[in-house]
């Protein structure tokens, strides 16, 4: 895991075309705004952890 120190306004860039932004920081909290092209899949870890359960859940009703 890279660990990076960054300040409002400042960017991480990651490959040619995408860069995670710095918005805002208050109250212990980072905002952090991503650009990148749409063929980009951007998730929170948790809605993407509860999309994988529900795929899985679905998988396993299907009758064989």
């Amino acid at each position: 895991m890279l660990v990076l120190t960054r300040r409002l306004g400042q960017e991480i860039v990651i490959g040619p075309d995408v860069h995670i932004v710095v918005t805002e920081i208050r109250r212990g909290q980072v905002r952090l705004g991503i650009v990148a092209p749409p063929s980009v899949r951007v998730h929170r870890m948790e809605v993407l952890e509860r999309q994988q359960e529900v795929e899985t859940r679905a998988a396993e009703e299907v009758p064989v």
